[in-house]
């Protein structure tokens, strides 16, 4: 799905990110996506191990 996205609509999300959530929210939001990818890639790799 994910696979298909090129440089324009990245820049495009990227964009309307910043309009929805102003500049000084975008890194806390960053964190927080990236934090909660991390949490379920840990958990379905040690529910894999089980």
């Amino acid at each position: 799905m994910l696979q298909n996205i090129g440089t324009t609509e990245i820049i495009i999300i990227a964009v309307v990110l910043l309009i929805l959530f102003g500049g000084k929210k975008l890194p806390e939001l960053g964190k927080g996506i990236g934090d909660s990818i991390k949490e379920f890639k840990k958990s379905v790799s040690s529910k894999s191990e089980n």
